[in-house]
């Protein structure tokens, strides 16, 4: 009969695809719930208490409303999270890297408590900064804790946050295709059919519930734009060097802003509460998201020196608010900044050329792109983002040539990582992990642990001992009353010390009888095979005891792992 524990069991395998296309549902549903609720509260607010028309019109606000209410949002924050340690601060897709990284993928509810107050506050109170942050954390909170609810092993917990992540990218943006490559290229930083699939479910069931909520239409209003003429393809090539040397100015903005990390929050946030408001002295359109910026520029409604405020201000405003750690996100930033300058070169272009490039509208798509698969160093993940945000299939084949030019100049002559990686190098993580330690996380250690095994105590009569052979166990696992598990060894061992004829009458000394005894250290059931393998490299331990560490009315050692059990892991996938 199907059980919970049987469930589990199935998860720990690195073939789990039935079991993770059901969870990926549910995490799917669960993360567009959450997101529903999020965006859904900061645009009631800004509509109906803030603003005059619509959500990001800060534009209306007066000189004193656009320096004020940037601050006020910074003030609330630091006040209101005065009392908090700073782990409990940590927000953003940076966090979700970060607990990948370091514990298996297990989120903390007070940091997405954090993440959703503290991302509304700051998107009402217009600090320059993007809502897929804040919907990222969330989903991937939301998925983790639904696994730990459950006691999922960690290698489906790992799994269950690209489904939220793809699932927030997808909701926020109704973008699924993006969602999916976002998940895989930027977290995940692989592609295997055990994770794409559940990761596709879980996005098309949170785009299913932003239809039904918000409708199909895309993000941006935009005309069937193209190219101009072929002749255009080496100015599209010089926007992509351009728009690469601004993505590694912007992310090294953004690390120069994280060196003040050691500064107490509440006076991070005041001073990038008083950036953006200064900002928005000169340039409104840098306040919030901006989304609303995008379409103006898209239509050509922003002139020259507009534009040209925009990518200024709006790098400084969003670079303060990523780097001094405020819990916004940094995508719709470089959507806006890649607008603006391609609207730049749009316009520049135009006029060089007579009127014979594409309109500016076309070049706007184009910075939007190449802008964000810079900074991210995720260059497929851009091309499906803006593909889906603009629905314009013109802009396919210019975008893979910009995103390219883009992309290699950040990486290569200027050799900065994406902004997420930058950032997890200053708290000393080294991410993703090496392909051997990424393949041994996709399985648990109860799918390759030694379940025939007994227990005796470290002093047991002979007819205990040959009572427990009866069940042809590979192992025996000695144990005292005190500390458990005290070591292992092979059941043929204590097979051929009974048949000695030249043994000792008396109890049985398992301690003391010829044997190889392997030193042992329990790892807990839910573990990855990665996880055992590292408690394995400490020259203290040779074998694990696999345990069940909660439920005490249960046998809580389940399987017994050695060096060659992951070996044959390894061997039997490769």
């Amino acid at each position: 009969m199907p059980s919970l524990e049987g469930f589990r069991h199935r998860l720990s395998s690195a073939d789990a695809l039935p079991q993770l296309a059901i969870l990926a549902v549910a995490a799917g549903f669960l993360t567009g719930l959450v997101i529903l609720v999020f965006r859904t509260t900061m645009d009631l607010v800004l509509s109906h208490l803030l603003l005059e028309s619509h959500p990001e019109d800060f534009e209306s606000l007066s000189l004193l409303g656009r320096m004020a209410l940037p601050g006020c949002a910074g003030l609330l924050l630091g006040v209101l999270f005065f009392r908090l340690p700073p782990e409990s601060l940590r927000a953003g897709v940076t966090h979700v890297l970060e607990r990948l990284s370091r514990h298996q993928g297990r989120m903390p509810l007070i940091n997405a408590l954090t993440q959703f107050v503290g991302g509304l506050i700051a998107l009402i109170g217009g600090i320059s900064g993007g809502r897929e942050g804040p919907a990222v954390h969330l989903g991937a909170a939301s998925a983790s804790l639904m696994g730990e609810a459950f006691r999922l092993p960690n290698n489906a917990l790992r799994i269950l946050i690209a489904c939220g992540t793809a699932a927030a990218i997808a909701g926020s943006f109704n973008t699924p295709m993006a969602g999916v490559i976002f998940a895989m290229e930027v977290v995940m930083m692989e592609y295997t059919i055990g994770s794409f699939i559940p990761v596709i479910l879980a996005a098309v069931t949170a785009t299913l519930m932003t239809h039904y909520f918000f409708g199909p239409e895309p993000a941006f209003e935009v005309a069937p734009l193209h190219l101009a003429t072929l002749l255009e393809i080496p100015y599209v090539i010089l926007c992509g060097a351009v728009i690469g040397v601004l993505a590694a100015a912007y992310i090294h903005l953004v690390q120069l802003f994280a060196r003040l990390h050691a500064w107490r929050f509440l006076s991070r946030a005041l001073l990038a509460g008083a950036i953006t408001g200064t900002a928005a002295l000169a340039a409104p359109e840098v306040m919030g998201v901006g989304y609303d910026t995008v379409n103006a520029a898209m239509a050509g409604e922003l002139a020259l020196l507009t534009l040209a405020a925009v990518v200024i201000l709006k790098c400084i405003s969003s670079a303060a608010a990523v780097g001094l750690g405020l819990p916004v996100g940094v995508i719709g930033p470089t959507f806006v900044i890649g607008a603006a300058v391609g609207g730049l070169m749009g316009m520049l272009g135009s006029a060089v050329h007579d009127g014979l490039t594409a309109s500016t509208g076309f070049y706007v798509m184009l910075g939007m792109a190449a802008m964000m698969a810079a900074v991210l160093q995720a260059p497929l993940a851009a091309l499906m983002a803006v593909l889906e945000l603009t629905a314009n299939p013109n802009i396919i084949l210019p975008a893979m040539l910009i995103i390219v030019v883009a992309t290699m100049m950040t990486a290569v002559p200027l050799k900065q990582r994406s902004v997420f990686l930058s950032t997890l190098s200053t708290l000393g993580l080294d991410y993703p992990p090496n392909p051997v330690r990424a393949h041994l996380q996709r399985a648990g250690v109860s799918s390759i642990m030694n379940r025939s095994f007994v227990r005796l105590p470290g002093v047991c009569s002979r007819d205990q001992a040959r009572q427990a052979l009866t069940a042809r166990p590979r192992w025996i696992v000695v144990e005292s009353e005190k500390s458990g598990a005290r070591a292992v060894l092979g059941a043929g061992d204590l097979k051929a010390f009974l048949d000695d004829s030249n043994a000792e009458a008396g109890d049985v000394r398992l301690m003391e009888i010829p044997a190889r005894r392997r030193d042992v250290a329990e790892i807990d059931y839910l573990a990855t095979i990665d996880e055992a393998q590292r408690a394995l490299d400490s020259p203290e331990v040779e074998a694990l005891c696999v345990c069940r560490t909660s439920g005490p009315m249960l046998a809580p050692l389940r399987g017994v792992i050695i060096q060659d059990d992951i070996d044959n892991y390894r061997e039997s996938a490769s």
